[in-house]
């Protein structure tokens, strides 16, 4: 297992104040690890919250969506030494209890991601976008959409990087950079809890699952995360 004090937990958080605090101080109690919450210009009390709950709280002062504040979260975690990253939500839907389950992967160098997967909680909405992506992109992986994920050095290098910024979501586009980097990807079987506020962010109408499935397709289409074809062969 990873040795703690260079594990970090990432956790982005808009609007998260009814939730974020029990996350923090139930990560700090099970595993004794630093975490981070990266506030995304949260109008209600997240901020101090989480803080009270003993997270180091970075807030951001323009809105930049999940995928901006983990990458935030992840450039942080590198200045500071850390050498591994655990991402969770922080609206309770992941169980900090299944940390280890994908810090084992790592641990073990059977891969450089973990991902937490727990494909049963699929909508209609989720299980048709999944399945359309694994056609377009040959993704062999059962939860694409997971946020609960865990990182190594090398795949939180490659995600810090420019090449990774202004990604609008971060599941497919973020696999795929992975895979272009030549990283290894697997997947952890994981509890998920229900939502006990709000909604999906992507999945919470078929309008906004079309928009995401465009945009989405677009980044497919334009190659990103495709291995490059190898030179030619001398004569």
């Amino acid at each position: 297992m990873a040795h703690f004090a260079t594990v970090v937990v990432l956790i982005p958080a808009h609007n998260e104040e009814a939730t974020v605090g029990d996350i923090v101080a139930r990560v700090r109690r099970l595993w004794n690890c630093s975490v981070v919450v990266i506030d995304d210009c949260s109008t209600d009390a997240t901020v101090r919250i989480a803080g009270a709950a003993g997270a180091t709280v970075l807030p951001l002062t323009i809105q930049l969506g999940a995928w901006g504040a983990i990458q935030t979260g992840l450039r942080y975690a590198l200045r500071q030494g850390y050498r591994t990253a655990v991402t969770l939500d922080a609206d309770g839907q992941h169980d900090p209890e299944d940390i280890g389950a994908l810090l084992r992967p790592l641990a073990t160098a059977a891969a450089d991601v973990a991902i937490g997967a727990f494909p049963e909680r699929a909508s209609r909405a989720r299980r048709l976008a999944w399945s359309y992506f694994r056609w377009l992109t040959g993704l062999k992986l059962e939860d694409i959409t997971s946020g609960f994920r865990a990182y190594n050095l090398a795949a939180m290098n490659a995600l810090a990087s420019r090449e990774a910024s202004l990604l609008d979501y971060q599941d497919v586009g973020v696999l795929l950079i992975l895979r272009r980097k030549g990283l290894r990807i697997a997947e952890a079987p994981v509890a998920m809890r229900p939502r006990t506020a709000g909604a999906s962010r992507i999945f919470r109408s078929w309008w906004v699952v079309g928009k995401y499935m465009l945009q989405t397709s677009v980044l497919c289409i334009a190659r990103v995360g495709f291995h490059p074809l190898p030179p030619p062969a001398d004569d």
